[in-house]
């Protein structure tokens, strides 16, 4: 695994989301891929199906595991009993790469600590910052190993208050990169899902632009992921919004964003995410050899 300040492979490595639907069929097929990875979460349990299956795909494929829950930039901090089993499983798979989200969950509603079950957005602040550096760091520290931490597609935005100034996105990601030695996992849709939604406010927008402009302002040596998704757009009663709820293929302008992604971080591992209304293997196994052929295209170009 890349380290920051090292440059990626030349190599692209290419991996799936491996889900219940799918399960035997990669036992049984072992299609061609670099890892598999899994959501942390469902496999807690010390023992059962869950966990044995796990461990025969980690026979054949390297493992990364993807968390929903460890809320990092919660100010109640990590959760104890989270950050647990979580080293447990880590200890018991020893994954290639260990991630979550630039997100909180964890809060106190009248005096309890309660989790929201969702991925909340975090007020892009120094304050912010420093808080979720802590929590990166403690979680680091017992893990003994880099996390990486994910962008968030945002359906709601805090507000900087006035005396503390407001960070961009791709600034404060790489700061708490800078601070805590943790990399970043890019989604790629996650940016273009957020461009969209801001050009329904401001039409004179251009999602494109924005997109490029996230993407080269992250420091190229700080990225240990890319994820690939698709997202509907929803038009009703309450109004439009664009929703990243990996139901469908990856559209022709994040494939575009994918290309520009590997000429500015090299053969970064990538990913494929596809969580509702999953296909058929084949589906997402055509979509893991367009990522391939996309980055073999982009790193040939580099490596020239």
């Amino acid at each position: 695994m890349a380290t920051a300040g090292s440059r990626p492979s030349l190599k692209p490595h290419i991996g799936l989301g491996w889900r219940h639907p799918h399960y035997a069929q990669m036992l049984e097929q072992k299609p061609e891929l670099d890892f598999l990875e899994v959501h942390s979460e469902n496999f807690f349990h010390a023992g059962g199906a869950a966990l044995a299956v796990l461990e025969q795909g980690r026979a054949n494929y390297p493992i990364s595991l993807h968390g929903v829950g460890l809320s990092l930039g919660s100010a109640l901090g990590v959760d104890p009993w989270h950050l647990d089993q979580l080293a447990n499983l880590v200890k018991r798979v020893d994954p290639v790469r260990v991630s979550d989200h630039a997100a909180f969950a964890r809060a106190t509603l009248r005096g309890t600590s309660v989790h929201a079950a969702d991925l909340l957005p975090i007020p892009f602040s120094i304050e912010a910052l420093w808080l979720m550096c802590a929590n990166v760091q403690q979680v680091q520290d017992r893990l003994q190993r880099p996390l990486l931490v994910e962008n968030l597609s945002a359906y709601v935005y805090f507000e900087v208050p006035e005396a503390e100034k407001a960070l961009s996105e791709p600034y404060f990601l790489s700061e708490l990169s800078r601070r805590t030695g943790c990399q970043l996992l890019v989604d790629v849709n996650n940016i273009y899902v957020n461009a969209l939604n801001a050009r329904i406010q401001d039409p004179a927008l251009e999602p494109m632009q924005i997109c490029r402009e996230w993407l080269d302002a992250i420091p190229p040596n700080r990225v240990g992921e890319i994820h690939l998704a698709g997202h509907c757009h929803v038009n009703d009663e309450h109004g439009e919004i664009v929703v990243d709820d990996h139901g469908s293929q990856v559209c022709g302008e994040v494939w575009t964003l994918y290309r520009h992604a590997m000429q500015r971080f090299g053969a970064v591992p990538t990913l494929v995410e596809w969580d509702t209304d999953v296909p058929s293997l084949e589906v997402l196994l055509q979509e893991a050899r367009t990522a391939r052929s996309c980055a073999v295209s982009e790193v040939v170009g580099l490596s020239v």
